[in-house]
């Protein structure tokens, strides 16, 4: 099997291909080859090709690489592969390849430029075209040359190579280990809180941001099981809670179910001020989306079609705030910058108690943490030492302290609710908050716009009325 991954590259095209034909790698540049290219003239040949077609700028090139399982390959057949893939999969693209074997695992790398030497079309990478024509072309090419392929998991369900060569050994990895520890703190937890403290308690780091991340102490970075898998974003958790996870995870529901808010049957209104100004754009933009008016769409308007969603959420959020006016959406910024300082000190507040009690709050976690350690201690497993130690230290202080242990543990998983809904409502207002002040920024810009368009629209009017 090959594990494939692309690169999008805007930095100078000679590094990438000095790194690709580096004979250290590549036993002094016997495993590589060329496609639609010369050997030796590689960059001056691909920059003469976005030179001839204007396109200079933007993704230099793309990088596709093709890791292989230890031991199921030869260099050679690596090779071969590798260059049946570029035939198949970059037709007219100037491609150099070169098979590294300086790692225990033998690895393709195919550097090819983002601009088409025959038609002179750019190339465009995005998850779809990597699973139905990367990722299906070398996993069909490695079936033909007899080797494995991945045979289950999807987009959504991708690892790193890493990842996957420990799981086919069968050993744990840090996001394997971090999943289950999720799935048992879902099913065990009460609400939200509890299943912060929970996850605490397991020895995990918690970030609070847009998305929710989890690291073992003494790990150098977060991982956001969320990105990947709604289940386990701050909504999918909390309504797993609520609504149990055997039902979400057999498919029988979705992990989020929104539910549009009754409205009572009201007459269309007809929109003044602001809203009559977003409905006029928008009509405006559908109809330069369709290419039928304006005749020619000028670069500024075509960007502005691409915005066109953006807008149109601008218009829901006036709509839901019944925003008439410039000064209706300054009296909103003004209230959403003062709902958002209050709740910015609600947190502060909670975050003082919490550091208050953190010393507590830790030896809550560290017992609850560090009690197998202490088990295997005791049963005379050396090098348990400092985790033993650790457990003792927090014991003592919890026996210190004068507060019954269930009702700490009751109030720390209290704070984290708190703590967590108030980030979620901060969330909210600072979205709020941007959406008026880009509401109040755009406003001039769209009447000058649409003043264009109406311009340009008695000239083509006065034209056809004069034939």
């Amino acid at each position: 099997m090959a594990v494939t991954k692309i690169l999008a590259r805007k930095g100078r095209l000679d590094v990438g291909i000095r790194y690709v034909l580096n004979g250290d790698k590549t036993e002094d540049q016997i495993l590589t080859a060329h496609l639609n290219c010369d050997p030796g003239r590689e960059c001056r040949q691909m920059l003469d090709t976005k030179r001839a077609y204007g396109k200079e700028d933007g993704v230099m090139y793309y990088h596709i690489i093709q890791s292989f399982k230890p031991g199921e390959v030869t260099p050679e057949q690596a090779l071969e592969i590798a260059t049946e893939f570029a035939k198949e999969h970059l037709p007219g693209y100037e491609t150099v390849i070169g098979v590294h074997v300086d790692r225990e695992h033998i690895h393709a790398h195919l550097v090819f430029n983002s601009v088409n030497a025959d038609t002179g079309e750019k190339y465009h990478s995005n998850a779809q075209s990597y699973y139905q024509q990367i990722r299906a072309t070398s996993d069909r090419l490695c079936r033909e040359h007899g080797l494995s392929v991945i045979m289950e998991g999807s987009s959504g369900r991708a690892v790193s190579y890493i990842e996957w060569l420990r799981q086919s050994k069968g050993q744990p990895t840090f996001r394997s280990m971090l999943e289950a520890d999720l799935r048992t703190a879902i099913q065990d937890a009460n609400d939200l809180g509890h299943f912060f403290m929970l996850m605490e308690h397991k020895g995990w780091e918690i970030s609070h941001g847009n998305r929710l991340g989890f690291r073992l102490r003494g790990q150098d970075r977060f991982m956001y099981p969320g990105r990947k898998k709604p289940l386990f974003t701050e909504e999918g958790i909390r309504a797993a809670i609520q609504s149990g996870l055997e039902d979400i995870e057999a498919g029988r529901r979705p992990a989020m179910i929104y539910r549009a808010p009754y409205h009572p049957y009201k007459k269309h209104p007809k929109y003044t001020g602001i809203m009559a100004l977003y409905v006029h754009y928008l009509y405006v933009l559908g109809k330069i989306g369709q290419r039928r008016y304006p005749p020619r769409m000028t670069p500024q308007f075509r960007q502005e079609v691409m915005k066109a969603d953006r807008y149109r959420e601008q218009f829901d959020f006036l709509r839901e705030n019944n925003i008439a006016t410039q000064g209706d959406a300054a009296a909103l910024q003004a209230r959403t910058e003062e709902t958002l300082a209050t709740l910015m000190k609600q947190r502060t507040i909670l975050n003082v108690r919490k550091k208050k009690r953190r010393k507590l709050y830790a030896a809550l976690a560290d017992v609850e943490a560090l009690a197998p350690a202490k088990a295997l201690y005791e049963d005379g497993l050396s090098g348990m030492e400092t985790e033993f130690a650790r457990y003792m230290e927090a014991v003592a202080t919890l026996e210190g302290c004068t507060i019954p242990r269930e009702r700490l543990t009751a109030e720390k998983a209290e704070i984290y609710e708190q703590v967590a809904e108030v980030n979620r409502q901060i969330r909210s207002e600072r979205k709020k908050l941007a959406l008026c002040r880009d509401i109040l920024d755009r406003l001039p810009q769209m009447e000058q716009d649409i003043k264009k368009i109406e311009a340009k629209d008695e000239v083509i009017h006065d034209d056809s009325r004069r034939r």
